[in-house]
């Protein structure tokens, strides 16, 4: 091999040897970039049915939002489709649906009620109970009572602001109330 030869090979490994670490540095840098941002918008809600109130909270725990909701009408955790109770535990957020289109039989005699679920249905991922999620209302003057048949109704104001904060994947808590835990004591010894 000739002397040029050698240089050129030595001056480019050396040349790699020199750019190498700030590559690795920068892709580094980028991949923690991207990390951190995805922890400051980690968020997490949780349902509270002693209160009838819904909390958004960062992932530092500060909260950024408390607003009233609706449950379901019946106390306990949900046991089968149609018994009207909230389901309780960690659930995820599987998909934010536009429900401006859609309509509901209450079974009170009223027919299908155009904008029953209000703007937006945010569903969750609630195991074994498909349809629950948490939306708007036709209804206001239910916000704050036990009047849904197991979803979590918002007033439809309060559910736009929500859903600028919410992604799917995002995790749910509902928790019972004190009535709500001494219904799942009988229905435990049933």
């Amino acid at each position: 091999m000739s002397n040029s030869r050698r240089h050129i090979i030595l001056y480019a490994a050396l040349g790699i040897a020199i750019v190498l670490p700030y590559v690795g540095f920068f892709c580094l840098h980028k991949w923690y970039t991207d990390k951190a941002g995805d922890i400051k918008n980690a968020r997490f809600i949780i349902v509270d049915k002693s209160s009838m109130t819904l909390s958004l909270f960062d992932y530092r725990g500060v909260e950024m939002m408390n607003i009233p909701v609706a449950c379901g009408q019946a106390f306990g955790d949900k046991q089968k489709r149609g018994d009207m109770r909230t389901p309780e535990g960690v659930f995820s957020v599987a998909s934010i649906e536009d429900a401006s289109s859609w309509k509901h039989d209450f079974g009170d005699g009223n027919g299908e009620i155009e904008g029953a679920y209000g703007p937006l249905f945010i569903r969750l991922n609630c195991g074994e109970h498909k349809g629950i999620g948490i939306h708007g209302t036709h209804l206001p003057e239910s916000i704050g009572t036990r009047a849904s048949e197991g979803c979590i109704r918002l007033n439809n104001d309060d559910l736009l602001l929500l859903s600028k904060q919410v992604h799917p994947g995002m995790v749910v808590a509902v928790l019972p109330s004190a009535e709500d835990a001494e219904v799942n004591k009988i229905l435990k010894t049933k």
